[in-house]
């Protein structure tokens, strides 16, 4: 079976998929491709373009999704994305948060699939690179698999060619966006189907998605799979990604968790040295703080994440923590 390079991905997630977590996703996986947190237009022509947009060279394959719903700020909006070096542009229309919806963008865009068409058309004539949609496979009480097929098909024909299905529906009033993760039904068929109806497409699949196997019998159906929670918590499943998926591409070894640990403190040291800044700027907890997750189901996991949440020891901003963290788990191993 031959894959392509939006095979597996990790999603844009809130609060979590900055350029600290990308960077150490990155030393556990060269190949997946990994998305921005969602940047506002708003944020972007009204605000700190570096600050939101600032990545590393090594995160590439790297994604920008982008949250908005106004075709010019869009395509304004996309133009600096390509400038500033990614590889794709996004457009969010699944994140159901009320926050989100005020702005009028989001979820609530896949009842206007006309005006999501015109988005990507303005964005797809602003820039070179891939513009893409992320989307749910209804609103509300929209249960209909018509309606989503619908929706891709009309993105389809302003241009569109790749579509992320987050395989639930996304219910706008009542729910929390934790809530919209976990209760609406995942309907994975539905994404298998629109693969049918719309072969030329690539189909990405996310939603609920945890192990090897799964991906596997995914793959059997779409074109992709987007990990989302389980990538976070527990992003050492990437590290035989680019030997299992990426085969072709991939002359390497795969990398150890002392591996990442060792490249991760390395560039913690770098990251503070240049925006440390005494302790006013960049702190070494926003980089470990992704790394949490990273000796889950392994001896000494407990001691890993207890050391890294040391707040007396990360106050101090030394990233030898990194390297006395993995020591724990090595003791607990030899025990």
């Amino acid at each position: 079976m031959s894959y392509g390079p939006r095979t597996i991905s990790v999603a844009p997630m809130m609060d979590w998929t900055d350029r600290h977590c990308r960077m150490f996703h990155r030393q556990i996986t060269r190949h997946t491709w990994l998305y921005t947190e969602m940047v506002t237009t708003g944020a972007l022509l009204h605000g700190d373009v570096p600050r939101h947009l600032d990545f590393n060279a090594e995160e590439h394959p790297v994604a920008l999704q982008l949250g908005g719903s106004e075709p010019e700020d869009l395509a304004k909006s996309a133009r600096l994305g390509e400038q500033w070096g990614y590889d794709e542009i996004n457009l969010n229309c699944g994140c159901p948060s009320e926050r989100v919806q005020k702005g009028a963008f989001g979820a609530c865009l896949m009842g206007e699939p006309a005006l999501v068409a015109d988005c990507v058309k303005a964005m797809r004539d602003a820039v070179s690179i891939d513009v893409t949609v992320k989307h749910r496979i209804g609103i509300d009480d929209v249960e209909s698999y018509d309606f989503v097929r619908d929706f891709v098909g009309t993105i389809a024909d302003a241009g569109c060619r790749t579509f992320i299905v987050h395989a639930r529906n996304a219910i706008l009033k009542g729910l929390s966006p934790k809530e919209n993760r976990e209760i609406p039904p995942l309907k994975y068929d539905f994404a298998y189907r629109l693969k049918q109806d719309f072969p030329a497409l690539e189909i990405l699949i996310n939603g609920g998605i945890k192990t090897i196997a799964e991906i596997d019998a995914h793959l059997q159906h779409v074109d992709g799979v987007m990990l989302g929670r389980e990538a976070y918590h527990n992003p050492f499943l990437m590290a035989g990604f680019d030997a299992r998926y990426y085969g072709e591409l991939d002359g390497g070894l795969q990398p150890t968790r002392n591996d990442v640990i060792v490249a991760m403190t390395e560039y913690a040291r770098v990251q503070l040295a240049l925006h440390g800044d005494g302790g006013k700027g960049l702190r070494l907890n926003s980089i470990t703080r992704h790394m949490l997750g990273l000796m889950a189901g392994m001896p000494g996991a407990r001691a890993f994440r207890q050391t890294l949440s040391d707040s007396k020891r990360l106050a101090l901003g030394d990233p030898a923590l990194l390297m006395e963290a993995l020591s724990h788990t090595q003791l607990v191993t030899l025990e």
